[in-house]
């Protein structure tokens, strides 16, 4: 029997389909990317902004006209949006055989056992239960790099922000659990690892009574095998300087920080529900450079919050043309129900929302274009990600760019690499947000 899997959102509900897939596998059960071969399908949905809820919506829909005519055996949905929604699901897509939870994903054989065998059924837990961990994981990103999913869920209370409602309190995986997870990563050829969490850095404060993720770099630092440990989604106001001490002076641990920081503007900060401040930003981001010279810099923002005024707007701007940040995305505020921020009554038009996007984006496109350009000349390492069709040349990433959201390295030579490998690359031109090089011995 062949299984579809459809996975969408994040890198962190990326993981959950790779334990749901390692679970299928094990049970004998193959993987099909083609609709017209499978048999079952699952999508692991998404319901962070409207934008995913959408995408996710359409997915189950075109999926369940497979279903109406026959063509596929079974229909399984997971992940936020089936958390958050299955009440709503179940009444008008009734094609959708069953509902697994966000803390359910573990009972994904007996959900789709139960469906062959005409026993419909939802799963759908406490959203407080332990994290699923210590679970066999199929990696679908090539291999050569992995997501190393440390804590589920999050205690912030952004007011803009439905994960908490999702995916519940902050729980952290056990420290040598994770442990064994990398160590069984980098046997099967991961040679980067990911952290991931909602939060990363307040890690271990559930379980040990401090944040510990310093002390879990340190351990996974240890490992034979593993070149690269990146760092993703670390609030700011919970950077210390032992974190930062860390990635300092761990040679494993990329100096490569994604902080996001949502706004500039005290008022919208406060009105988020976020922990900091203009100054206390400018403060750390300071420190962080100074500390580490060549550490690259990743935020992410919002726009078009309830009550933006243009000269919030215009703080933002200022911003983040004196801070020039390495990397930085731009959402434009969505509206979700069952969050405080739905119900302010100065919501921004979507139009003027976009305006402000793509003003943020061409000044941080500025930025980043320059930023490239100055980059020619250096000497970096970087990992190959793959060979481009008919030409002499390769993909790669150096430590400034995470998969998938960063640039890349376009690599001419006429060497046989394999993906994986680790090259010296001399920078020769730019080109947008990428850059061009040349090995070097």
């Amino acid at each position: 029997m062949k299984i579809l899997f459809v996975s969408l959102g994040c890198d962190k509900n990326l993981v959950d389909t790779e334990v749901m897939l390692g679970m299928l596998t094990g049970k004998g059960y193959s993987i099909t990317d083609d609709e017209n071969e499978a048999d079952v399908v699952v999508i692991n949905t998404c319901c962070f902004i409207g934008d995913a809820k959408e995408e996710s919506i359409n997915n189950i829909l075109e999926m369940a006209e497979l279903r109406k005519n026959g063509q596929i055996k079974a229909l399984i949905v997971t992940g936020c949006l089936a958390q958050r929604y299955k009440e709503e699901i179940q009444t008008e897509i009734p094609e959708v055989d069953a509902i697994i939870g966000t803390t359910a994903i573990d009972t994904i054989v007996d959900t789709l056992e139960g469906v062959l065998a005409g026993q419909s059924h939802n799963h759908i837990e406490d959203i407080n239960l332990p994290p699923v961990y210590d679970k066999k994981r199929i990696v679908t990103t090539g291999g050569h790099y992995a997501y190393l999913k440390i804590a589920e869920g999050c205690d912030k209370r952004c007011s803009y922000c439905i994960i908490p409602k999702v995916r519940g309190n902050y729980r952290s995986i056990p420290m040598e659990s994770l442990i064994a997870e990398a160590e069984q990563l980098v046997e099967f050829g991961a040679k980067e690892l990911i952290l991931v969490a909602q939060e990363t850095t307040l890690y271990g404060k559930d379980l040990y009574g401090e944040k510990s993720l310093p002390k879990l770099l340190h351990e996974l630092c240890r490992i034979d095998g593993l070149y690269w440990i990146r760092i993703l989604y670390c609030y700011p106001e919970e950077i210390t300087d032992e974190l930062i001490e860390t990635i300092r002076t761990e040679e494993k641990v990329c100096h490569y920080l994604d902080i996001p920081i949502q706004h500039a503007s005290d008022n919208i900060l406060k009105r988020m529900g976020r922990r900091t401040n203009q100054q206390e930003l400018r403060d750390m981001i300071a420190k962080l450079r100074e500390r580490i010279p060549d550490i690259c810099l990743r935020t992410t923002l919002i726009t078009g919050f309830p009550g933006e005024t243009q000269e919030d707007h215009e703080e933002l701007m200022a911003f983040v043309d004196e801070m020039e940040f390495d990397r930085l995305g731009v959402f434009t505020y969505s509206a979700e129900e069952d969050t405080p921020a739905a119900t302010f009554d100065d919501q921004i038009d979507e139009e003027l929302k976009k305006d402000r996007q793509a003003e943020i984006m061409e000044l941080q496109q500025e930025i980043a274009f320059e930023k490239a350009q100055d980059a020619v000349g250096r000497t970096v390492l970087a990992m190959i990600e793959g060979k481009l069709p008919d030409e002499h040349a390769y993909a790669a990433r150096t430590y400034m760019d995470a998969p998938g959201v960063d640039g890349l390295v376009f690599v001419q030579t006429s060497a046989e690499l394999m993906t994986g490998d680790f090259v010296k690359v001399r920078i020769t031109g730019s080109y947008e947000y990428d850059l061009i090089g040349e090995i070097v011995d």
